[in-house]
């Protein structure tokens, strides 16, 4: 049996030439060039396959925000300080001050100094990610004075693809946006949001109807005191404001109801559901206050619109006959 020999890491062609032209793409925020690969890292008889990742730490973290995921120390390193994740101190026994070993499959190695540990609220990643200085990087995966990849952050989140089509066109590189790489995850939100409206329709659909069935009965039963309005002079304008004025309370009032039972449901939710790492709730219990004040505009618009043939009908009652009923 042979055994197949490892590819080498292959370095972007001309990478600064590259980078210069994706900073000045329109749409693109900032560029970090970026040398990943594997490496084991060792310390005493524990070890761990890691994913070793070189970078210059002010371009990087303009890309991804890594200063608010720091749990020890700062997203800087400089020499041979490295940063590594909080899994993988707790795996190899790990703090601040300690030295780690870093061994790649070429046969280079170097012992590091850890500088600081992160959190990125992915447990692999956590496990896995280690950041050293991009020449530190170049020397243990043998890529000289090279990156194997350019990392860009955008205006546009959603706007990932286009901005990677034109920089592949322009380059001839391979560029891939992080909706292509999360295909999967995008169809998943795609359908959830579709699921959501749908129920929210219905849910929509289902209170004008109580709403709208409501108003009906109250014109049945008040029959005769609509007619003792309109004989005493109310025009039907009036009488029609005041179901319309009925209808549009009702989704007001149901609106606050609603709202304070979402955020009871809340507070209760983010005491029972607890991260099982550290205990801390999963997410924490806040309402916008703009959404808010779009569910009461449109729990009034749908009282409104359920209250209206309700009111038509008792707008157009004739006085005598409904006095008689």
């Amino acid at each position: 049996m042979v055994q197949p020999r490892e590819q080498p890491l292959r370095p972007v062609d001309q990478w600064e030439r590259v980078a210069v032209l994706a900073a000045r793409s329109d749409g693109v925020l900032a560029v970090s060039p970026v040398v990943s690969g594997p490496a084991l890292a060792l310390r005493g008889p524990a070890n761990r396959s890691v994913a070793l990742i070189g970078m210059v730490p002010d371009a990087y973290r303009r890309v991804v925000r890594m200063d608010d995921k720091m749990v020890r120390g700062r997203f800087e390193v400089v020499g041979s300080e490295a940063l590594i994740g909080t899994e993988l101190a707790a795996d190899l026994g790990l703090a601040v001050g300690d030295r780690l070993r870093l061994t790649t499959a070429g046969g280079r190695s170097e012992t590091v100094t850890v500088a600081g540990l992160f959190d990125v609220g992915s447990r692999d990643l956590n496990r896995r990610w280690v950041f050293v200085p991009l020449k530190l990087a170049q020397a243990l995966l043998d890529v000289p004075a090279g990156v194997t990849q350019l990392e860009l952050t955008v205006h546009d989140l959603f706007g990932a693809d286009a901005v990677a089509d034109e920089l592949r066109a322009q380059t001839g590189l391979t560029v891939e946006s992080w909706m292509q790489t999360n295909a999967a995850l995008l169809t998943a939100l795609s359908n959830q949001t579709i699921s959501n409206n749908l129920i929210r329709s219905f849910v929509v659909a289902i209170v004008a109807l109580g709403i709208s069935s409501v108003r009906v009965v109250s014109v049945v039963q008040k029959q005769r005191e609509i007619g003792i309005l309109r004989a005493m002079g109310a025009s039907r304008r009036q009488i029609m404001a005041v179901f319309l004025l009925q209808g549009g309370i009702v989704g007001l009032i149901g609106s606050a109801l609603g709202t304070a039972l979402a955020y009871a449901l809340l507070v209760v939710f983010s005491h029972v559901f607890k991260n099982p790492g550290d205990g801390s709730p999963l997410f924490q219990a806040e309402l916008d206050p703009q959404l808010v004040l779009q569910a009461a505009l449109v729990a009034c618009r749908v009282g409104l619109v359920a209250a209206w043939i309700p009111a038509r009908r008792a707008a157009r009652m004739d006085p005598v006959q409904a006095i008689r009923a």
